[in-house]
């Protein structure tokens, strides 16, 4: 008896509960905007390629420390646990040979600060912090300007 009061009991409250969530789930769903701007079930087709700056053009800063940005394309270049193409051009060996920008001495560097004889694993994969800068519309505003020292 205690069982069938008990289910009785409970499966209006679970049909309440999950009535609610839904409604709920539904009027969020409404709420949700994007800085695609439209709904996020809609699948747009690939963008165009964006126009890269000059090859070699030194990048403004957007901020304190950021790492510098990619002035060139990188379609097709393999970054892997055993390749890294960005190192064809900006080794220690090669920079000159090439006229890029010589890899940081940073990124010779482990965790603890020990100095390494080749590129730190955590400092390999260039991608994860270097993103290729593109002459497009900024998605939102940035107001950074550097003070001090950091301006000159």
């Amino acid at each position: 008896m205690k069982k069938l009061l008990s289910t009785v009991l409970l499966v209006p409250g679970l049909l309440v509960s999950s009535l609610l969530t839904a409604n709920l789930a539904v009027a969020a769903d409404n709420d949700v905007t994007s800085l695609r701007a439209q709904s996020l079930e809609v699948i747009d087709p690939a963008q165009k390629l964006k126009n890269f700056p000059k090859e070699n053009l030194e990048l403004p800063m957007n901020y304190v420390q950021q790492p510098p940005l990619i002035p060139h394309h990188i379609r097709g270049y393999e970054v892997d646990r055993k390749t890294n193409k960005c190192l064809t051009c900006h080794s220690f060996k090669n920079y000159k040979q090439y006229g890029a920008t010589k890899i940081s001495i940073t990124h010779f560097e482990n965790r603890d600060g020990k100095a390494l004889s080749d590129v730190s694993p955590r400092r390999y994969f260039c991608l994860q912090c270097h993103v290729p800068q593109v002459n497009a519309k900024p998605l939102v505003e940035n107001t950074f300007e550097p003070v001090g020292a950091l301006a000159e």
